[in-house]
């Protein structure tokens, strides 16, 4: 059974049209209802005009990327019963539309983190990258956080001060803004003293603390969404270390082990991303796509290429970089297979190439780039399921293995 290919869309704002996504071969879009304030519940008929608009245009929707956890849940702060009622009234809310995944992430305070929105790729195309001496750079003398020093080994401290020495102030507020960016269509953003408040927001939040947080959070919302037949899907961490004195706990397979162990429901689910888990090279992708089969409900599929162990990852194509793909590919296959779904898919990120290098865009998320990783998985995925059996591993790197029919 084929995956079920999608796109993101970020709303009607977004430069990608619809139509777009339809022509680049997908069949559904997974959106959220971004205008809407963290913690605010979500109105059924804000849903259903959206869905209407979605179906206008071709394309299904059926899974949300994202339904935010506010903050305030995760710290377990004084608002924690009233954020609780709120999201259980949302899914409520995105079942009566026929939502059956909700994508949501458990990071404190940023979705995700680069330092580079567009970095220079030897063919001219231009790519997101994170690099650890550009986050202390930030963090040691923009962000200016209490402590931050005892995060870094020395070494990168001084280079960090000669670095930030160097930059002019364009630069300097050009590496704020990227590192505050956050996800395109983000419901909330941050000046750097407005981070640097909100981090004291988890003062005594360890990743013990966040992770009992999170436990609570599932077994609050879980038993509704088995009632309801949603599946809830967390998203790994990005970058999955921790960062800025901030803890992470859905970075690697021991956390996952231990998330589905505490919080048994069948619908604790998870997002597979190769990519922010492949940004770890202790991860074996295809191993834990086979052994978290069952609870995988959406799937997010990019590589990365790790520059200098974890110096530095910038993203790769999709068949290319550290993951491999094709190995990840024959596990979701027998997944699959085995369960008699297909899995949901989109092309995570994609280069900004071509035309889309002279339009406006959202970081990751052009059209031209994503299309061409859409493409790729497409024939590697009907290479997979036509051949009659799963493809070993074929290593990491850029080659393909051929796939031949038996």
């Amino acid at each position: 059974m084929l995956m079920t290919q999608t796109m993101r869309w970020f709303g009607p704002a977004d430069p990608v049209p619809l139509a777009g996504i339809r022509q680049a071969g997908a069949t559904e879009v997974v959106t959220a209802l971004h205008e809407i304030p963290n913690g605010a519940v979500w109105p059924q008929a804000v849903i259903a005009a959206r869905r209407a608009m979605i179906a206008e245009a071709g394309l299904g929707w059926t899974v949300v990327e994202s339904l935010p956890v506010h903050d305030d849940i995760k710290v377990r702060g004084p608002r924690w019963d009233a954020l609780i009622a709120a999201y259980r009234q949302s899914l409520i809310h995105l079942a009566a539309e026929g939502i059956r995944v909700v994508t949501y992430n458990f990071m404190p305070l940023l979705d995700w983190t680069r330092t580079d929105l567009a970095y220079a790729m030897p063919d001219g195309a231009r790519a997101l990258r994170f690099e650890w001496e550009a986050v202390a750079v930030y963090d040691l003398h923009i962000l200016q956080r209490p402590g931050a020093a005892g995060d870094y080994p020395l070494a990168m401290i001084a280079a960090a001060a000669a670095r930030f020495a160097a930059m002019d102030a364009p630069a300097r507020a050009t590496l704020e803004a990227t590192i505050l960016a956050g996800l395109p269509g983000a419901e909330e953003s941050f000046t750097s003293a407005g981070f640097r408040d909100a981090i004291r927001g988890y003062d005594g939040i360890d990743a013990a603390q966040l992770r009992a947080n999170h436990v609570a959070f599932l077994q609050a919302v879980c038993p509704l969404a088995d009632e309801l037949g949603i599946r809830l899907v967390v998203h790994p961490d990005d970058p999955p270390f921790p960062i800025f004195g901030l803890p992470r706990i859905v970075s690697t397979e021991a956390d996952l082990t231990a998330l589905f162990a505490a919080v048994p429901n069948v619908s604790n689910g998870l997002c597979f991303c190769t990519g922010s888990l492949g940004a770890r090279a202790d991860n074996d992708l295809p191993g834990m796509v086979r052994r978290f089969g069952a609870r995988i409900g959406f799937l997010h599929l990019r590589s990365v290429d790790r520059e200098g162990g974890d110096v530095a990852f910038h993203e790769a194509g999709h068949l290319a970089g550290d993951a491999d793909m094709p190995a990840v590919m024959a596990a979701v296959h027998a997944v699959s297979r085995t369960e008699g779904r297909s899995i949901t898919m989109r092309p995570d990120h994609g280069h900004q190439m071509l035309d889309d290098l002279n339009r406006r865009t959202n970081p990751g998320y052009s059209l031209i780039g994503r299309l061409r990783g859409l493409a790729e998985l497409r024939g590697l995925e009907l290479g997979v399921a036509r051949s009659g059996r799963d493809l070993p591993s074929c290593g990491t790197g850029t080659s393909v293995q051929p796939v031949h029919a038996e």
